[in-house]
Parts: structure tokens; sequence; C-alpha cells
């Protein structure tokens, strides 16, 4: 079957090279018992490369089932998943087949496969490995010939470097890892996606289908869409219904888009609300880091302030030099004689830098970066970590803590050379 049989078959719309060749990847790897690991952000459709999968295999008569591993509370996953004995555990009052038994012979779909338990991913690659389950509360080894496909919107290897995913069940799951694109990386398809979903609405509640002009055609192509496809035909389904103009311009499809920041970078928590918060990342660390050295700067900047405006109040003058003690754990500073500007060893600012306090011991000279401009450094954190690994961008990634896609996005952003 050829790539838009498929998408006719399935009804997927767009024709982005990104997404044809992830059709094409469903469609070679169908016809074999190989494991699928389905990547891609929540809401590109996941789910629906699995039905492709098994629609076009040897399987397709038979069973097929999609769990939601994120769905199913940690206490009861074992006992969904490989059934349990009578007794077994409190409220078991009776015997009870797991997925793995009763879609015997078909295809079985775990989406958010990395909210598993570690002792689940344990029993199920004994599955993968050797096609054998242990009912919960029973010692007695069964047979299943189960297909498994299985899917996540998060970065495994991240995942198994922080110690909440099976390194050998990873790469036992991803032996034909498919990537589906993110709709910010399809633009080409976002109006085809919108019309589609429009004139489907429009059949639905007996309305005409609403047409954008091109104004509101590049608003929908420039925005982000973190919800991806779900998150556009929602969209379309709104206006379809509440808009009373039929002909959508950029104002009113505004209304119905939500609000956004062009600066990707990751929020800083405010730790007094979370107890000391911590970080995913060491990316976000060095972005905390820089926001604390730029709060400490404003705060040497008021004290010099208060200094030079009050040379006669000696004890402002020694509350400074007590707060710049504790800013720069310094404990030579000694406390300074209140005498005019440029007698007392405070000389104006030159280029770069903040004024000079001297006394008889110690001349401290307290140098601040005009610029703490956050893109700047996340530029100079690319850079050092792709000279690190020698443009190995994969384990810049690792190293970095984004994905590899994400990544890639930057380099060419920053216009990085490699």
């Amino acid at each position: 079957m050829d790539i838009q049989s498929i998408k006719n078959r399935f009804g997927i719309i767009g024709n982005s090279p990104a997404l044809n060749y992830a059709l094409q990847v469903a469609e070679q790897v169908a016809g074999t018992d190989l494991t699928v690991l389905i990547h891609g952000e929540s809401g590109v459709g996941k789910e629906v490369f699995s039905q492709i999968i098994h629609s076009l295999s040897a399987r397709k008569h038979n069973p097929f089932i999609a769990v939601n591993c994120g769905a199913i509370p940690e206490g009861t996953i074992d006992s969904e998943l490989f059934g349990h004995e009578k007794g077994s555990f409190t409220g078991a009052v009776d015997a009870r087949k797991g997925y793995f038994e009763t879609v015997n012979g078909g295809t079985i779909f775990l989406d958010e496969i990395g909210e598993l338990p570690l002792g689940t991913q344990a029993r199920l690659l004994r599955v993968l490995e050797a096609g054998e389950y242990i009912r919960v509360g029973s010692s007695k080894t069964q047979k299943t010939d189960v297909r498994v496909i299985a899917a996540s919107n998060k970065d495994l290897l991240q995942l198994v470097q922080a110690g909440k995913f099976r390194e050998d069940l990873y790469y036992r799951l991803s032996t034909v890892p498919i990537r589906v694109p993110a709709l910010h990386d399809r633009p080409e398809d976002i109006h085809l996606l919108f019309r589609k979903f429009a004139a489907d609405f429009a059949n639905k509640y007996k309305t005409s289908p609403v047409q954008l002009d091109e104004e509101a055609k590049n608003l929908l192509i420039n925005y982000p869409w973190p919800g991806n496809v779900r998150e556009l035909k929602n969209i379309a389904e709104q206006i379809s219904v509440l808009s009373q103009d039929k002909q959508i311009t950029a104002t009113t499809l505004k209304k119905f888009l939500q609000p956004y920041s062009n600066n990707r970078l990751p929020a800083v928590v405010n730790s007094s609300h979370t107890g000391g918060t911590e970080f995913a990342n060491e990316r976000e660390i060095l972005y905390k880091l820089f926001f604390d050295m730029k709060k400490d700067v404003t705060e040497l900047k008021r004290m010099f302030l208060d200094v030079l405006q009050n040379p006669n109040m000696v004890a402002q003058n020694q509350a400074f030099i007590n707060e710049l003690k504790e800013l720069k754990g310094n404990e030579s500073l000694q406390p300074v004689t209140a005498m005019p500007v440029g007698t007392i060893g405070i000389q104006p600012a030159v280029q770069h830098s903040q004024p000079v306090i001297m006394n008889n011991d110690i001349h401290e000279h307290v140098e601040v970066e005009e610029s703490l401009n956050l893109l700047d450094r996340e530029k100079e954190v690319i850079i050092k970590a792709l000279k690190k690994h020698k443009n190995k961008r994969r384990n810049a990634a690792i190293d970095l803590g984004v994905s590899e896609r994400t990544l890639y996005r930057k380099i060419k952003e920053y216009d990085i050379e490699e």
C-alpha cells in the first residue's frame, strides 16, 4: 500500500517530508513482528501510527488494545497488564486475565511507556525477550504471543540517565524507532489541517465552513502549537461554533489562540513556594545562577550609590562594608573613614567596571558585565557542549539535557558553525 492510500484510509492530512517518512517506516515495519517505539510530542497522533502498523500486519484480524500507562495507578498496573490470582491482594475476589493474556495473538499499544514503574518494566522486558509472564500472586509461568508497540512524549534516554527507565528495556523497545513530527515542524500542513477540520465541523453543526484571510493564515502558521494537532482541532471547532463571521481575520483568530512568549527559556520557579526547587537539568540551574547574579549586581549598585550620596554618614558606610562582606565573602575589608569622594579611595567607574574600593590593605575591584543576556549565555553553553563532544549532536544534546531535535533547532537559530 502506498503512502497516499494510507493517508486516505486513516484520515491523515499533510505532505511534509518528515510525516511521509514516518508513514513509510510504519508501512515497512508493519509486516514484521518487530517491536516499535514511537516518539513524538503530546497530541501529534502517535496512536494512529500504532493502528496503522496493526492494520497492515498479519495480526490485523486479531485483537488490538491501547493502554495508557500513565492513567493506571502504580499499585494496579501489574494486575492490568499481567492479570492476578484470587486473593493475591486486598480486593482480588476473583482471578483476572491481564491484557497480555486477552490480546494473545494480537497487538498491544503501550502509550506513555515512560510512566511504567521500574518493577513493571522488568516484567515487560521478560515478555519482550521470552514471551513469558506471571500473574500477580501466582508462580506459574504463562506464554503469550503479543506484538508490543510503545510510545512516549518524553526523552527515554534522559529517563535512563536519571535512573527512571531501564536501559535494557529502552534498547529492546526501540528496535524500530518512529518519530512523528510536531506540528510546528510541518508548517506547510497547518492550514490544510485547519481547512479539513473546519469542513468536518461545518458538516457536523450544519453551518458554512469558516475561512481564513491571508493575515490569519500567517498567524495560524507562525503560532507554536504546543498542543499540536489536538490543539489545532480544538481551535477549529471553537471558531466554527462561536464565530459569527465565517471570514476569519487575524484579530478574530487571536481571541481563540493562547498567548505565548517568543522567549523559549525555562521559567525560574520561586523557591519560597517549593521549599527549595529542584531543577530539571543543568541548563535551568545555569539560568537560575544568572538571575541571582544580576540581582546581586543590582544590590551592589544600590549600595555604592548610597555611599556616594552620603559620604559623611559613617554608620551607613560601615553598614555598606558589612553588606559587601556578606556578598563577597571577604573578611579583610575594613571600615572606610568618611571623606569627600576622590580622597577615600572611591574612584569614578571605568568602562565595564563598578567603582574601586580601596583601603591600606586591599584593593577590591568589582567587575560587572554590562550584558547578562540569557540568549547569549545559551549560545555559549551550546557551543561549549558541541566542542566538548567533538560536534556529536546526540551526545551534546544529552549533556545539555535537551532533545536532539531541540539542539538542532537551536544550532540553526543561533547560526552556530559546527
